[in-house]
């Protein structure tokens, strides 16, 4: 029997085989492999299809949260509100900006931050939380309009976490183009994947930006004299030239993401399953479903050849690094913590077969029934 992957990257390789390699001999005929022409074009191309004035190509999804962090103010010891059901780097990347993570409680219908706790968390420690890191999960964006109205009020800076999110849309406008900056991930499983790492912040602030360009490598304007303490994080031109070939096709591949969630829809109503909703704008990184019996449901559906993952099992406030040293928003976290013993994300990625979708969504049918 045949298993059905929960994601590929090599599949999205094998859909532009042909393009990637050309793109590839393009750069190594070149001779030059860092910062050079491929990353300032698809710099310019992936601002121009996010909608903003700069996109500043960077080493990795957690440097460009770090980095964006940086270039907003964010500074040693300053707290920096996000979420603990996310993917750890989000809370890695606030620690290596120097921040101290405050942990806000989720919706449960979105898995984004929750707005009102968020507004609660921010009234209770004026002037003490310097930025908020807005992460839109799974694909389906938070509640961003809300959010950045909270935000504005407080006086505090927003900064999307879009790793999962590339090219999703709230009321027809791109995430990561509502806050100050926003952090972007390139790994082999995104939705817009490199064939290596990469990452990117995206920024409408020309100041932003011209700090962001600073940070990435030592801090250099000219070579070899550092204006401000800087790192090394720096998009390679072979990784580049891959999304340059990929970007073109990320809508397309978000539409095939979206029908197959649909059909994923259609096959799992009626089943007791908790499901993702199809709004417009969510681009499926993932499809998360909720079940009491995940185990059982797990099981047989390994058993039937079909492979799920849950993202994320753990909330970052109960894990060992972080346990008991970071702050607790208004209302705790009750949520995040029901929703851990339950989530599973089914196969998902935009070559995935009709037929094996099919396959799928009659398995998990058939194991939610028996469960």
């Amino acid at each position: 029997m045949k298993m059905i992957p929960q994601s590929s990257p090599k599949a999205s390789y094998l859909a532009h085989r042909e393009a990637i390699g050309q793109a590839v001999a393009r750069v190594l005929d070149s001779g030059w492999y860092i910062l050079g022409s491929e990353t300032r074009a698809f710099e310019e191309e992936f601002a121009g299809y996010l909608g903003v004035r700069h996109a500043i190509g960077v080493a990795n999804g957690t440097d460009a949260v770090a980095l964006a962090l940086r270039a907003c103010g964010v500074g040693e010891g300053m707290q920096v509100a996000t979420v603990a059901h996310t993917a750890i780097a989000t809370i890695a990347a606030i620690e290596m900006a120097g921040g101290r993570p405050m942990f806000v409680d989720i919706d449960a219908a979105t898995y984004g931050m929750d707005p009102e706790k968020l507004d609660a968390t921010l009234a209770a420690h004026p002037g003490q939380i310097g930025a908020v890191v807005l992460v839109h999960l799974y694909g389906r964006p938070a509640d961003v309009r809300a959010i950045a109205s909270i935000c504005d009020r407080h006086g505090v800076a927003l900064i999307e976490d879009c790793a999962q999110a590339h090219g999703a849309t709230v009321a027809g406008r791109r995430v990561g183009t509502w806050g100050r900056a926003a952090a972007f991930s390139f790994y082999p499983t995104k939705n817009l994947g490199a064939l290596g790492d990469g990452g990117a912040v995206a920024t409408s602030e020309d100041a932003v930006a011209e700090r962001l360009r600073l940070l990435r490598q030592y801090g250099w304007k000219e070579r070899n004299n550092s204006l401000i303490a800087g790192v090394n994080s720096r998009l390679d031109e072979l990784q580049a030239a891959i999304l340059r070939v990929k970007l073109p096709a990320l809508d397309a591949e978000n539409s095939a993401r979206r029908r197959i969630a649909g059909r994923y829809t259609e096959l799992l109503q009626g089943t007791g399953l908790h499901l993702p909703g199809l709004d417009e704008g969510h681009v499926f990184h993932q499809y998360v479903i909720r079940s009491a019996q995940r185990t059982a449901l797990i099981d047989d559906l390994r058993r039937a050849g079909i492979e799920t993952a849950i993202h994320y099992p753990i909330p970052a406030h109960l894990q060992a690094a972080y346990r008991g040293r970071c702050g607790v928003g208004s209302g705790g976290l009750g949520v995040t913590e029901r929703i851990v013993g339950e989530i599973l994300s089914l196969p998902m990625f935009p070559q995935l077969p009709e037929v094996d979708a099919e396959r799928v969504g009659g398995a998990v049918r058939e194991g939610a029934t028996r469960v």
